[in-house]
């Protein structure tokens, strides 16, 4: 059956001559796997490659059959928010990059879930649409996504207590445990000073703790682009 969602692209590789398999989390459907057809075609009159790039919004037409059918077929699709920045961005697209590997890693449901998809949706566009004060996106991202994939943070508390218990190292100053507090309660766009030493360190304590809770999480190889670029 032919069935109306929307969806963000994750990733995608080549399959054939001019085909792709693509990973795409659904709003109807959770994460899901495509055959797309022709996309690297040279006779291609449009570019639809460049729908698959990581983070891309798409209004699709897929094919789903049965539970037992891991790849299924995409129909129709465009992009209903075209970026404005991230692709032309450098410390924009490094944090959707960094997005988009944090993703295809915890993601795991094959199913509807609205409140991840619109938190994520609107992260996306908040990237997207910031001028300044984007810095601390990911970390923010991390410390909101959690609650989503069910081991959200209460409190900077039971974060620390948490990663005392797991035998991590290190302690967050006063400083950082503001940061924390702040990045746990507020929206996107808010402006927290940090320096980049207590961005990192920030930022490596919220993977560990998803290491934690997600079996398998494993190396997040983009994080090393984020030390380079991210001051």
């Amino acid at each position: 059956m032919l069935y109306k969602t929307r969806g963000i692209a994750l990733s995608y590789i080549r399959y054939r001559e001019s085909s792709i398999i693509a990973k795409i989390y659904t709003e109807s459907f959770g994460i899901q796997t495509y055959i797309v057809n022709g996309v690297r075609s040279p006779k291609s009159k449009t570019n639809k490659i460049a729908f698959f790039q990581p983070l891309t919004l798409l209004d699709l037409v897929v094919y789903h059959k049965s539970k037992e059918d891991t790849i299924h077929r995409l129909s129709e699709l465009k992009c209903y928010a075209p970026f404005r920045s991230i692709p032309f961005d450098i410390i924009k697209s490094s944090l959707a990059l960094f997005v988009t590997e944090i993703l295809g890693k915890t993601l795991r449901e094959e199913e509807s879930n609205e409140p991840l998809f619109q938190f994520l949706q609107e992260a996306i566009l908040y990237l997207d649409h910031a001028e300044v004060h984007f810095e601390n996106f990911h970390i923010h991202f991390l410390s909101q996504l959690a609650s989503y994939l069910g081991f959200g943070i209460e409190t900077v508390e039971d974060l620390e207590n948490e990663l005392r218990g797991n035998n991590y190292p290190q302690t967050a100053d006063m400083v950082e445990q503001g940061a924390v507090r702040e990045l746990l309660t507020s929206g996107f766009g808010s402006v927290i000073t940090l320096d980049r030493g207590r961005r990192l360190r920030i930022l490596e304590k919220l993977i560990f703790f998803y290491k934690i809770h997600m079996d398998g999480l494993g190396e997040i190889r983009s994080m090393e682009v984020l030390k380079e670029i991210l001051r």
